[in-house]
């Protein structure tokens, strides 16, 4: 086991985090605002961070934005138990610990002077001690306030006061091709600035609550309802920048870092992270709550990476689809009660225009329940709005079991039937259902998923039988599925979709 820098790697097509642990003992709108909802954190008066001269060159706004984030940006550490690995049966007769402590390492952000710090829930996740190490060499035990999983993000809180504080800026008037600052401490190494620009906006890369994650247990059950929308930049990231801060010239956070693209594990340009409007409401429901209060509209629609195929199957062409297209509503959602359907594409959510479903996710994630949103959205031709009244996941009337099984089977569309040993053993795998029936309609049909198709795991839970597809899928009942198998060909496939969001 390896517990070394913190970073998600996504091996370009596997994802890593970008926390290092080691085993060693010791579409921004114009004018788009985030929600009115107060920070909650203490920052710095507007106007603090100094303004940038015309006359200024970029790498003089560079060090001014450096000199302004540095000092609050922290170092993360983090120490586990792991076992020791030792064969001797001696050991526990004799007392001998047959366990050793693990170190990691991450950065983190100063977000209020009184002591809040913004990190990855994976640099934190399972850690029995977490020390901060300030800039100035202090180093302070860090209290964990509370973790989101979902969209991988940890609030801090050490007692301290009048420490730095990096502002909060505005992800929405990021644009693509802005200049940007990373900053953090890689390999365990002092405070480290690199510069790049924004690539893009709106990624989904499939990488928080899946198998290679820092958050992902295998054999558990998962139910993933992961919020991700990352800006890509390019400034250099690598092991051990997860939790430290993307920033604008003016030294602004713009965003937690918290993954790169990678086939080796290092930084081969591109990296990603969290943005900060969507990161400001969860840490500041976890100061408040110690917990997400997650408004859920109720609407399911396909998953980002299966978009395309999804409206081919369907007879659409993708370049078509302005907005999020809708394949399901959930009974007694906030989306039934405003009157959406199924077939009804979002164009926009309180006045900002929509490009993908991975960022109206992240625009419904920013709100808590009880919370108002505008939808404008089509239908046969037409343009229309509503308003919709998010809800809580415990105000949507639960289905039981049984009806729940019902209706994602319908979904499906598919069937399924135990494998022989004599097939595990001709594609050397352990576990395993095929594909017996497909029927005309179902997302099976709609993805071109052809009877004989062998499903190995669903949400990285092996399945052997019908009855545990059945567990799998009713634990995942309202989230995203992710399914892997092998074709009869013996080529590896994996898709995912939505059973509501």
């Amino acid at each position: 086991m390896n517990k070394s820098s913190a970073i998600l790697v996504v091996f370009l097509s596997v994802v890593l985090y970008c926390a290092c642990r080691s085993d060693t003992p010791g579409t921004s709108a114009e004018n788009a605002e985030p929600p009115a909802r107060g920070t909650g954190f203490q920052q710095p008066e507007a106007g603090t961070v100094p303004a940038q001269s015309p006359a200024l060159t970029e790498r003089v706004s560079f060090v001014t934005a450096a000199k302004a984030v540095t000092p609050g940006v922290v170092h993360i550490k983090t120490t586990y138990n792991t076992s020791s690995g030792s064969d001797n049966p001696f050991d526990e007769l004799l007392g001998r610990s047959r366990s050793r402590p693990a170190m990691g390492s991450g950065s983190g952000v100063v977000i209020g002077s009184d002591g809040y710090i913004a990190t990855n829930n994976h640099v934190i996740e399972n850690a029995e001690r977490i020390e901060v190490i300030f800039p100035d060499r202090r180093q302070l035990v860090a209290e964990l306030v509370g973790s989101d999983p979902n969209t991988d993000l940890a609030l801090l809180k050490v007692k301290a006061s009048n420490i730095p504080v990096v502002k909060f800026g505005n992800s929405d008037d990021i644009e693509v091709g802005e200049d940007v600052l990373a900053v953090g401490y890689p390999y365990s190494l002092n405070t480290t600035v690199t510069a790049g620009i924004v690539s893009a906006k709106g990624r989904s890369i499939g990488i928080i609550n899946q198998p290679g994650s820092e958050g992902y247990r295998q054999g558990a059950a998962q139910t993933n309802s992961a919020i991700e929308s990352f800006i890509q930049t390019d400034a250099a990231i690598n092991p051990g920048n997860s939790g430290g801060a993307l920033v604008n010239v003016k030294g602004e956070l713009i965003g937690i870092n918290t993954a790169i693209a990678s086939l080796t594990g290092s930084y081969a340009g591109y990296a990603f992270a969290i943005p900060v409007n969507l990161a400001k409401k969860v840490l500041e429901d976890l100061k408040e709550f110690g917990t997400v209060k997650r408004g859920i509209l109720g609407v399911a629609f396909p998953a980002p990476s299966a978009e395309d195929q999804y409206f081919k199957q369907l007879g659409i062409g993708p370049e078509t689809v302005k907005g999020v297209f809708i394949t399901d509503i959930q009974k007694g959602s906030a989306a039934a009660s405003a009157g959406l359907e199924e077939g009804d594409i979002i164009q926009s959510i309180d006045g900002v225009q929509l490009f993908s479903s991975a960022e109206f996710s992240e625009r419904v994630a920013r709100h808590r329940p009880g919370d108002k949103i505008r939808l404008t959205y089509l239908r046969d031709g037409k343009v229309d709005s509503t308003s919709a009244t998010l809800k809580g996941e415990e105000a949507v009337k639960p289905l039981t079991d049984s009806e729940s099984l019902k209706e994602i089977y319908n979904k499906l569309g598919a069937t399924f039937a135990p494998i022989t040993p004599a097939i595990k053993e001709r594609f050397n795998i352990s576990s395993g259902v095929v594909v017996t029936e497909v029927r005309d309609g179902g997302f099976f049909d709609r993805m071109g998923i052809p009877p004989g198709v062998i499903i190995t795991y669903i949400n990285g839970r092996a399945v052997n039988s019908p009855k545990d597809i059945d567990d799998a899928l009713v634990s995942a009942k309202n989230k995203t599925v992710q399914v892997l198998g092998i074709a009869p060909d013996g080529s590896r496939v994996a898709f995912n979709f939505s059973l509501g969001a």
